[in-house]
């Protein structure tokens, strides 16, 4: 398991990149308004240059490292939404507050629409080195949760295949370790959070450190299944309450 300090090593060097090149996607939106800038083209692409850069140029992510997630095919619901709730402060992180500060709901949905429409092949991640029993109550939380504890199983909200719920629950296969395990500590912590009720916290509350691990090294060491497409809507009945299910005026 990589130490903390090489993550952190890690994170400064995208932050570094991205304290680099960030401006270009607010420069994007603020050139579209500037006959005095004609030269800058008002493209989509060139609007979503900051995306881009840290994302992959088709949100493909970077699958050997828990920073840059994959957004090509996630949905556009869940999309709009991490975008708003960065906007919110709802999710905390520096770099992608700055960025959606000044865009507007508008702007925001063209993003998401873009990359949910993106079909890019998946990557595999680096299997962490975790031991097989561990792996294996991964596997059991994964599909069956704990009753006792009342945690119910990731596939009962992301999908039998784990691949998503149209339109706004995300995929969780082919997603690296680091970023699983970091946003459920997130969850914990506060720094990632939506609209009330907020199923996630309140499951990733009832978990325990080692639990953590386990279903996120289980989901990163998962075969991928040959259609990684989200489900369809209304296919899956999610076993709580969640405010980001049901609040659709804003993209939720």
């Amino acid at each position: 398991m990589k130490s903390l300090s090489a993550k952190w090593s890690r994170a400064g060097h995208a932050l570094g990149a991205w304290v680099l090149l960030v401006g270009m996607l607010l420069a994007g939106k603020a050139n579209a308004q500037d006959a005095a800038h004609p030269d800058i083209p008002d493209t989509l692409q060139q609007r979503i240059a900051a995306c881009t850069t840290c994302h992959g140029v088709h949100g493909e992510g970077t699958p050997e490292s828990g920073f840059f997630p994959r957004l090509a095919g996630k949905p556009a619901g869940y999309l709009a939404r991490q975008l708003k709730d960065f906007q919110d402060g709802l999710r905390k992180y520096a770099p992608m507050e700055y960025t959606v500060k000044q865009l507007s709901p508008a702007y925001m949905h063209e993003i998401a629409e873009y990359f949910a429409a993106q079909e890019v092949p998946y990557a595999r991640s680096p299997v962490p080195n975790v031991s097989a029993q561990l792996r294996q109550r991964g596997e059991t939380l994964v599909a069956h949760g704990d009753p006792s504890r009342q945690i119910p199983p990731c596939a009962a909200c992301h999908g039998s295949q784990l691949t998503g719920v149209q339109p706004d629950i995300p995929g969780l296969v082919g997603l690296p370790y680091d970023y699983i395990s970091s946003q459920l500590g997130s969850w914990r912590t506060k720094t990632r959070s939506t609209v009330a009720p907020d199923c996630m916290s309140e499951i990733a509350n009832r978990l325990s450190d080692s639990d953590i691990t386990a279903v996120s090294a289980w989901l990163a060491s998962r075969e991928l299944p040959a259609d990684m497409h989200a489900q369809a809507p209304g296919t899956v009945t999610p076993p709580l309450h969640c405010g980001v299910l049901s609040d659709k005026g804003d993209g939720a």
